[in-house]
């Protein structure tokens, strides 16, 4: 921990504070802290080093609104992901467990921010905030919903039907299924959504095995048949055989319909 800040450091600091940045970038403090390049850029890392900043992207960092004296700084969660996706110029909504727990499917809090994007793969760390990143299509964005956080920031989450969708088709990612039936089940029942919104969603953000699986349970739930023909509509005639539970053995009922093989009881 840097316990005792030195003229630049507290330099940077005060002049984000005084001026209400929320970010800073390389190039941004050559000129009003009179530094080189390779000055301003170890002095931004001694900062990072020490948790007084946080680095977002190369050359763009977020630094704390108040001077962090004697301790450490980590922006929130949605501000870290907000000003990278700014950055970046892309679209991001925040999916998989955290929409789980925010729709209280799983009262798991995940340590991790899980966030479908257009423009970055893979895990990152900005500040203590541990992100996924999952690159996806353009088109694979959509049906989201925002919400405004008490620090007046704006949180894209995937909408709560896209969220059942998300738990059938990411299923491997998110270890889903076979949760995810029940959750659909209880909605369906409870009129949380409806069935003509998660079959819309599933046509528009699955894929052939999430049309098969949510057309099954569909089916069991005994749906108006015009949505079931909607989804029949989008496969392809097909011998292949799907597991109901992709992780069980591949024996039971077989239903011709959809391709699926009930392995339920299995």
């Amino acid at each position: 921990m840097k316990r005792t800040l030195g003229p630049l450091e507290t330099q940077l600091l005060a002049y984000a504070q005084m001026r209400q940045l929320r970010t800073i970038r390389s190039g941004d403090l050559t000129r009003t802290l009179r530094l080189t390049p390779r000055q301003e850029a170890r002095l931004l890392s001694r900062l990072a080093k020490a948790a007084l900043i946080a680095r977002v992207w190369r050359g763009v960092y977020l630094v704390p609104p108040r001077l962090p004296l004697g301790g450490k700084w980590s922006p929130d969660e949605i501000l870290a992901l907000n000003t990278l996706m700014e950055d970046r110029r892309g679209r991001y909504q925040i999916c998989g467990p955290n929409a789980f727990n925010r729709y209280g499917f799983d009262n798991q809090m995940s340590a991790r921010v899980y966030a479908y994007n257009n423009r970055i793969s893979g895990d990152r760390t900005i500040g203590t905030v541990a992100l996924t990143l999952i690159k996806v299509a353009d088109e694979r964005l959509g049906d989201t919903e925002e919400v405004q956080t008490k620090e007046g920031l704006t949180a894209v989450y995937s909408s709560r039907v896209r969220t059942l969708v998300d738990a059938v088709y990411d299923w491997s990612r998110f270890n889903g299924l076979p949760r995810a039936f029940g959750w659909i089940q209880a909605d369906l029942a409870s009129g949380r959504v409806g069935a003509t919104q998660l079959v819309r969603a599933a046509l528009g953000y699955g894929d052939i095995g999430t049309i098969r699986r949510i057309g099954a349970l569909l089916e069991r739930e005994a749906v108006d048949a015009s949505l079931l023909r909607k989804l029949a509509r989008a496969l392809k005639s097909s011998t292949s055989l799907i597991p109901w539970i992709p992780t069980r053995p591949k024996r039971g009922r077989v239903d011709r319909r959809w391709g699926v093989v009930w392995n339920d009881r299995a």
